[in-house]
């Protein structure tokens, strides 16, 4: 099977990765070819490449391979409260070495790949020929986004039924893409959330959410350390990942081979660049003539004369001098967590995060039949009137049976109290402190603790009583032990 362990002391991880080669190993590249790294969007998997790795002009003139990152698709990990985007470019660089692949040209997809992918050119440079970003996140996310992903994890993680999650599924669609009408996509992304992050997998969601929220600022230092060709791919009319911040990163990477990156709009592009097939198709034929312009290079898989564990010595002294502290230097170098650059206090607070989420995890709902399949599309949900949902013009209506359904709900919500609730949740207090001091107007401030992941306030109960009205539940004290059984890998 293609999976690559990683063994450490500290650590669990097992790293999925396809290819376009015959036999779906790196064993049968073509040694002629030059070798493409494609690393997928974020709450998606490699899976989710497939344009990319059907397209003829990737696809005839290059090795393509694509690792699913720890906490997506089928690799598998330990939960941790140290996982950051330079553990993600440890687990990229240990891969690499473990199978052999010669220096690659690395193709990335939004906010957690871009980061990884940085983070490897600068303390792995030798094995990055060239960087192809696409959809550059801004440093830390903007305030609306905090917000954003506060609400959707909370649908998210605690649906209690297929309606409920299909909902939250349909927000995050438009938070993702900002396509509200296409219904086959809807239908692809919500299917595969259902097959692989259910709420019975929150931990998994919890932990990608805990990188984007809590991520620092690359340094001056680290950019500029960069030397490889670099192409900016953009949408224009992304509102998760502004245009403005891939103009910024272009002028800090000073280093680059060429004088400077270069920049590519994608004219209208909204967001997502892989999954619309009109983008996709863009994206392949910028990156193709990108690299066509790139020194022809070989696919020879020969080991390499420093062993894996000296390499990473040496990433981990280069991060020390980055980061300013001597004691990373000294961490164990065949762990991708010895590369962790979260804070003490950030951490105290997602690993009390993922106990908290690891809460119940027996008895969180499952969307799935009893083949492992969905039930049904989105598509193929009933077509009545919902009170979540609205007409075109905003306004949302109910009929006669909803009301009645209304009237029972209460009993209906207290039969399946064992499996359906969603237990309380900690007010906002000494963990998430003084929101004005935890972000800005637009940008989250750097370098601290911004949240604990992400608000932490109560999850949303609703109860019916004529209409539907939120109730906030009264704080809780969080568990002090560790959850080591819920926290180990399914």
């Amino acid at each position: 099977m293609p999976y690559i362990d990683i063994p450490s002391r500290d650590d669990y991880v097992s790293i999925w990765y396809i290819t376009n080669s015959h036999h779906g190993n790196v064993g049968s590249f073509d040694p002629a070819r030059p070798t493409c790294i494609l690393l997928h969007p974020l709450f998606l998997d490699s899976t989710w490449l497939i344009r990319h790795f059907d397209d003829p002009r990737l696809s005839r003139e290059y090795n393509l391979i694509a690792f699913d990152q720890r906490t997506c698709g089928r690799s598998r990990c330990r939960p941790s409260q140290l996982h950051d985007s330079y553990v993600d470019a440890a687990d990229i660089a240990m891969v690499c070495q473990a199978l052999l692949l010669p220096p690659a040209h690395i193709l990335a997809f939004e906010g957690i790949s871009v980061n990884a992918a940085l983070r490897l050119a600068a303390l792995w440079p030798e094995q990055v020929l060239s960087l192809t970003l696409c959809d550059v996140p801004p440093p830390t996310e903007l305030q609306w986004v905090f917000h954003a992903y506060d609400e959707l994890l909370q649908l998210w993680c605690y649906a209690p039924d297929l309606d409920s999650f299909e909902h939250a599924g349909n927000e995050v669609v438009t938070f993702m893409t900002g396509e509200s009408d296409n219904l086959d996509l809807q239908d692809d992304l919500i299917a595969y959330w259902e097959k692989y992050t259910p709420p019975t997998k929150r931990l998994r969601i919890v932990e990608l959410v805990n990188i984007m929220m809590n991520r620092t600022l690359l340094r001056p230092e680290e950019l500029s350390s960069i030397v490889c060709p670099v192409l900016i791919i953009q949408g224009e009319a992304s509102h998760i990942a502004p245009l403005k911040y891939a103009e910024k990163l272009k002028q800090h990477l000073i280093n680059v081979q060429g004088g400077e990156a270069q920049l590519y709009v994608v004219k209208g592009a909204k967001a997502c660049l892989n999954i619309v097939p009109g983008s996709a198709s863009i994206v392949n034929q910028v990156f193709s003539k990108f690299l066509a312009r790139q020194p022809r290079t070989r696919s020879d898989l020969l080991a390499s004369k420093v062993t894996m564990r000296e390499r990473s010595k040496v990433a981990l002294a280069k991060l020390a001098e980055f980061v300013g502290d001597s004691s990373i230097a000294q961490r164990d170098p065949c762990s991708p967590l010895s590369f962790s650059c979260v804070k003490d206090d950030v951490a105290k607070s997602q690993l009390e995060n993922l106990m908290f989420y690891a809460k119940d995890l027996d008895k969180a709902y499952c969307p799935l039949g009893r083949d492992g399949r969905p039930l049904r599309k989105y598509s193929e949900r009933k077509k009545e009137a919902h009170w979540f949902q609205g007409d075109k013009h905003g306004n949302s209506y109910i009929d006669t049976s909803e009301l009645k359904a209304a009237r029972n709900y209460k009993g209906y919500k207290q039969s399946h109290s064992k499996t359906a609730n969603s237990p309380e949740r900690p007010v906002a207090g000494s963990l998430t402190a003084n929101k004005e001091s935890l972000v800005t107007d637009e940008v989250a401030q750097d370098g601290r603790m911004r949240r604990t992941t992400y608000n932490a306030s109560s999850v949303d109960k609703h109860v019916i009583k004529g209409t539907m009205q939120k109730v906030i539940t009264q704080s809780t004290q969080l568990p002090r032990g560790i959850i080591t059984k819920a926290l180990l890998p399914s």
